[in-house]
């Protein structure tokens, strides 16, 4: 498959990179530098430039016939709303985007322990990944909704389900960029979750 990676030189971008090009796909690696995405140049890798602020610059990275994986962050609002409105307006056969668990459509399964990510987002964080997930579901993506993230190998006992199926949020169950970056592959490789928001766990 043809895959445009958004965010490519952040830790989870890297694992997606990575086990994108082990799996044998194509990929579109983008980030601000390209030059900080530290995977080997291949014949199956294109590192180009592309900043959210220049929608035209993402815009024209990404291959109509690719599945868009982002795995964008920011530490400031307005940075995701504006990477998903890209994202969404450039042609590609679908979007799965990375957000956190117990903000927008997960905080209700989520339980009162979420509360403490939504203190740390602020309001205008908050506001700014809850409007970002929601351009991106109306658009028919799938948005990932990950927990506490760590660094580490995937998990073999990972799996991915609905919100139907989500477990309390608990701040000592981390998952590792591995195998977030493992589930949402599995998402582009063969949809399950269209429209809707899934949970990568570790087990």
């Amino acid at each position: 498959m043809n895959l445009t990676i958004l965010a490519a030189s952040g830790r989870t971008g890297i694992a997606l990179t990575r086990q994108a090009l082990k799996r044998g796909h194509t990929v579109t690696a983008i980030a601000r530098d390209p030059e900080r995405i530290p995977v080997p140049n291949s014949d199956a890798l294109y590192k180009v430039a592309g900043d959210v602020h220049d929608p035209a610059s993402i815009s024209a990275a990404i291959d109509p016939d690719s599945v868009v994986l982002s795995a964008l962050g920011a530490d400031k609002a307005g940075i995701l709303l504006a990477g998903a409105r890209t994202v969404v307006a450039a042609p590609s056969r679908r979007v799965i985007w990375l957000g956190a668990y117990g903000t927008g459509k997960s905080a209700e399964v989520a339980g009162e322990a979420a509360g403490v990510i939504v203190k740390l987002l602020g309001g205008d964080h908050l506001a700014d990944k809850v409007e970002a997930d929601n351009t991106v579901l109306t658009a028919g993506g799938t948005v990932f909704h990950a927990g506490v993230l760590a660094d580490g190998p995937e998990s073999p006992t990972r799996r991915t389900v609905g919100l139907q199926d989500a477990p309390p949020f608990d701040l000592t169950a981390k998952v590792t960029r591995d195998t977030v970056a493992a589930a949402m592959l599995d998402e582009a490789e063969e949809p399950h979750f269209p429209g809707t928001v899934a949970l990568p766990l570790a087990g």
